[in-house]
């Protein structure tokens, strides 16, 4: 019984948005894979690595997500709950064994052993994601741009919020920094796992117009959350201990819960609606057939695909099968520039304590969390932008991702050079750019090969973290960083200087101008898909405006 309301409430319109903010939270929690550098450089001491053998243990962690593969296949299976459930109970077992040696409460593992751990921390995200994301896009799917914007923005301040969290509560203590991230996701799903449903059946009087108004709410609340980890970082306030931290993490926290006042509101004016029409009806006794019958507000349909004959492929914008997916070129050039754009990205995010000691920097805190930030503001920027240029412009959204490769492959240039603040800005710049892929590609697929298969079309995309990180992190950056180290007395090597890291910006950079031609062939390719688009929303809007008149 309690489940059968739990699924009525998600049918409602604030029982939507009650679950779109649950969502928000775990998003908050779930990007934990990002960071690896907080306390790479532990293990590597403690158990005496190389850069390439430690390289190998962030390419485990992302090989996790090609197991996501299996998440995929369960979210048109199972409901959301188990889906969360799994990846908490993971999140638990993975990081919880990497708390155990970190804080030296067993021996270090064999090096296979942790590879296993970090597996399992690294695949419990893809269970969260794929359970938000899956559930969210269904629930709202005439603002996918928006959805995927803002819960993948949260994805790019979790990091940030862990790392000030452990800087304010426990003095960057890598095995406190370990608990964290084993513990709160498992709570956080715990508590999700109550409002996050999927909606059986669409909310009568839905418009793109209210929703727009419920995201732009939440994305105020984000940027506001992002602006205050900014300061607190570029302050050093977090950091300082006593009273000063307890009131950051106090204030945090009130930020963290505010996105609640949306559905809040929501359900007040429903109730103030509701009311409003009783009140109508009891004035009103008697009343004409015609104003009684006709529905104030319609609950819209999907436009039907155009008939196929037998054998014929489905066209772009159309439900896919995802043996059909496969075998469509636009799949792949997705799948191709996406590895362009993220794996590149994830050699960054995963080398940046190493690179911050190559160039100087006891304490790389600060870079892990500009990286976090600015990719928030990319996922929660171009998720919202480019919805409004396919409204407004039918313009295709893989061009918001040709932009982004341009701009990733001159801050690569730039780090190549190792002046100063280099590592600085690049770290900016790349968060900026590796938000923008993951926000504008996850709608973009769902746009593409529709939303049926979705969540194991997701899944595949994802094995781009997986394989980007082995090619680009694994093999390119570990092997170009050994060849210019020097060997260290206790075992392991390092090295200092612009030079460690030179060829490794140099060949990414390379890789952007190849992710930046395939996603100008690709936004080619989908100009009439967008354009179809970009018609529905129009004559959506002239509907709502003729239902108010």
């Amino acid at each position: 019984m309690v489940s059968s309301a739990l699924d009525a409430m998600a049918g409602t319109a604030w029982g939507r948005w009650l679950g779109l903010v649950a969502a928000v939270w775990v998003q908050c929690i779930s990007g934990n894979n990002y960071t690896f550098s907080n306390y790479s450089d532990s293990i590597k001491t403690l158990m005496g690595l190389t850069q390439l053998q430690l390289n190998g243990l962030s390419v485990a962690k992302d090989v996790g997500k090609a197991f996501g593969l299996l998440a995929g296949l369960a979210s048109d299976r199972v409901p959301t709950w188990l889906l969360l459930a799994i990846g908490s109970l993971e999140g638990f077992l993975g990081y919880g064994a990497q708390w155990l040696v970190v804080s030296r409460t067993v021996a270090p593992l064999p090096y296979w052993q942790m590879c296993v751990c970090l597996c399992l921390g690294g695949n419990s995200t893809t269970w969260m994601n794929t359970a938000v994301l899956v559930t969210c896009i269904r629930n709202f799917r005439g603002s996918r741009g928006p959805v995927s914007g803002v819960l993948k923005g949260f994805v790019g301040l979790s990091t940030a919020i862990f790392t000030d969290l452990c800087s304010a509560l426990f003095a960057d203590d890598p095995a406190s920094f370990l608990v964290m991230l084993a513990v709160v996701p498992a709570a956080v799903c715990a508590l999700a796992m109550v409002f996050l449903r999927e909606g059986r059946g669409a909310v009568s009087g839905a418009s793109d117009e209210a929703d727009a108004r419920g995201f732009a709410a939440i994305s105020t609340l984000a940027v506001a959350i992002a602006l205050y980890l900014l300061a607190a970082d570029l302050t050093g306030l977090g950091g300082n201990g006593g009273v000063v931290s307890t009131v950051f993490v106090t204030v945090l926290f009130i930020l963290l819960a505010a996105p609640v006042a949306v559905p809040a509101h929501v359900a007040w004016r429903s109730w103030m609606k509701t009311r409003k029409a009783a009140n109508a009806d009891a004035e009103n006794t008697v009343l004409d057939d015609s104003t009684t019958t006709t529905p104030l507000l319609l609950a819209s349909k999907p436009a039907a695909a155009e008939a196929r004959g037998p054998g014929e492929r489905p066209r772009l914008g159309e439900e896919h099968t995802i043996a059909e997916a496969l075998s469509a070129l636009d799949f792949w050039l997705l799948f191709s520039s996406f590895l362009m754009g993220v794996g590149t990205g994830l050699a960054v995010m995963n080398n940046l304590g190493q690179m911050g000691v190559a160039m100087g920097y006891a304490d790389v805190s600060l870079f892990v969390s500009m990286t976090s930030i600015w990719g928030f503001f990319g996922r929660i920027a171009s998720g919202t932008i480019s919805e409004h240029f396919i409204k407004t412009r039918a313009l295709p959204r893989p061009v918001w991702n040709a932009a982004s490769q341009v701009l990733m492959c001159a801050g690569y240039v730039f780090m190549a050079f190792g002046m100063p603040g280099s590592l600085f800005i690049g770290s900016v710049v790349v968060g900026v750019c590796y938000g923008v892929r993951l926000a504008v590609t996850v709608p973009t697929a769902s746009e593409l090969f529709g939303l049926k298969y979705y969540g194991l079309i997701y899944n595949i995309l994802i094995l781009n973290l997986p394989l980007g990180s082995f090619l680009f992190s694994g093999l390119l950056a570990g092997l170009l960083y050994d060849a210019q180290a020097t060997a260290t007395p206790g075992g392991g090597n390092t090295c200092v200087g612009a030079h460690c890291y030179r060829g490794v910006f140099s060949v990414m950079a390379v890789a952007c101008v190849i992710g930046f031609v395939l996603d100008v062939i690709l936004s080619i390719r989908t100009k009439r898909v967008y354009a179809k688009i970009h018609e529905a929303k129009k004559a959506s809007r002239l509907a709502a405006a003729q239902r108010v008149s």
